[in-house]
């Protein structure tokens, strides 16, 4: 159906289910080719970051350099999602996707190789590059492949397993593959890059290609400008100052940029962005639930995994397994919510997320003191995250791309993931920056206390945007 400002987008307790779709060995075949390349790009992720001081101490990398490394990949993969996803509308999903996992491959054996830093970064931008195109794409082949309704769910759910499973065997890979050598963290994924390449090539059928539209050039360059100067104002204003007159400068050149971007949706025959899109209710609480989602998570982990190396002096390996409690209760806990996103709706599910998110940083709080234990502090928060994590992703996906045309299935799944991602990296670097003006070195876990009073602030300012609507629905009288 064509999606209005009124039109449900949601599946919700009692509405009619569609007909059942038969699950072929061909179909289990394309899902299996799109959870590997969510795998991959979960792998690749952690298994990087694990291996930084390794790559630092053999290229004579300074720390500013090697968060390029990672930063480089956020710049390009948050930067050209939404690009990702209308192109793969234009010209076709399992081109674009094939394409994209091709120059994945190329980019991590070329990083495998290189003895430069600055040419190890690009191919980090590179990769960043090809995510956007992957990730959008998987996911509008999966909603586009699986019909609206149980099906998608259930489907949703696998591959939402797979990318949990790839983050937790990415660190624990990281952590022993780095005993050999860091390079290897970048050569691992390429055999298995290559075999999806060629499992894709056969399974994944052929599509067509959009009857009208047209690349909105301009659209695309002042956004892809706009988000990718954002990026990176916030990810360098903490070194350079945010008072600094470049940082002001970036960002009021960014802004311009994005202002310019809306201007032009308005004006062209073929937007980049159907702006009508972000009238509808659940769709905008689904890219703000996605920010407080990822923006949250990922920075509370980055200051778990500072504390406990650089404080606690654990080992790569150890870290690992203290912070496994999450992928392993994601990747146990997801194959269920398909069914409960069916039962219950998603509105439900992502308030269920955000109130485990929320409770699970309001525990550390209040146990952490200056030195946190784990039995008592660190496995209970990391239970609850990992329930907020299991519970919200893929009802937060669903929600994001229900009721949408197939036409625009590529623009919904990269609006909602470019929003966790660029998200993700704006609220890293305010935490970042508060976590290094409140000391350094100081042998507890005080420095890092205004860092995770902002994400426990932006976990329950995420739940009060999906509770607020739920509650409006109970006070609006009823009519004879």
């Amino acid at each position: 159906m064509t999606i209005t400002e009124t039109s449900p987008v949601t599946q919700e307790p009692g509405a009619a289910a569609p007909a059942g779709q038969s699950w072929t060995p061909r179909l289990w075949g394309v899902l299996a080719v799109l959870c590997a390349v969510l795998f991959l790009d979960g792998l690749d992720v952690s298994m990087v970051g694990v291996a930084l001081p390794s790559i630092g101490t053999e290229l004579g990398l300074s720390t500013t350099s090697l968060q390029w490394i990672v930063n480089g990949y956020v710049l390009g993969y948050g930067g050209l999602l939404l690009l990702g996803g209308r192109t793969a509308d234009l010209l076709g999903r399992r081109n674009v996707f094939l394409a994209a996992l091709g120059v994945f491959a190329v980019a991590s054996l070329v990083g495998g190789l290189v003895d430069n830093g600055t040419l190890l970064i690009v191919t980090r931008f590179v990769k960043g590059l090809a995510a956007a195109f992957t990730a959008p794409t998987a996911l509008s082949i999966l909603t586009t492949t699986f019909h609206e309704g149980p099906a998608r769910n259930r489907a949703l759910s696998i591959f939402s397993v797979f990318g949990a499973s790839g983050y937790s065997s990415g660190l624990i890979l990281g952590g022993l593959l780095t005993s050999f050598g860091w390079r290897w963290t970048f050569l691992t994924p390429v055999p298995l890059a290559v075999l999806a390449l060629v499992a894709g090539i056969a399974l994944i059928p052929r599509d067509k290609r959009a009857d009208e539209g047209g690349h909105d050039l301009v659209g695309a360059v002042t956004l892809t400008a706009g988000m990718l100067l954002a990026v990176y104002t916030v990810v360098s204003a903490p070194e350079r100052g945010w008072l600094d007159p470049v940082t002001l400068g970036s960002i009021v050149l960014a802004v311009a940029l994005l202002v310019a971007f809306v201007i032009t949706e308005n004006k062209v025959r073929h937007p980049l962005i159907r702006l009508g899109i972000l009238r509808v209710g659940s769709i905008v609480r689904a890219n703000i639930s996605i920010i407080a989602l990822f923006g949250s998570f990922l920075s509370f982990q980055f200051m778990m995994t500072l504390y406990l190396q650089d404080v606690l002096h654990w080992s790569p390996l150890k870290m690992a397994m203290a912070l496994l409690p999450i992928g392993l209760l994601v990747a146990f806990a997801s194959p269920f919510v398909g069914k409960l996103i069916t039962r219950y709706g998603t509105s439900r599910l992502i308030v269920s997320s955000m109130v485990s998110l929320s409770l699970g940083y309001v525990w550390f709080l209040s146990t952490a003191g200056d030195s946190p234990k784990y039995l008592v502090s660190v496995l209970p928060t990391m239970l609850l995250l990992g329930g907020g994590f299991a519970f919200g992703f893929s009802s937060i996906m669903a929600q994001a791309t229900d009721g949408i045309e197939d036409a625009e299935q590529g623009l919904a799944s990269g609006l909602v993931q470019t929003s966790g991602q660029v998200g993700a990296a704006l609220v890293l670097a305010v935490v970042t920056a508060l976590v290094a003006s409140d000391g350094q070195g100081s042998g507890d876990f005080g420095q890092f206390h205004p860092g995770v009073n902002l994400v426990t602030g932006i976990a329950v300012l995420g739940l009060a945007f999906n509770v607020l609507p739920l509650l409006g629905r109970r006070r609006q009288p009823k009519h004879a």
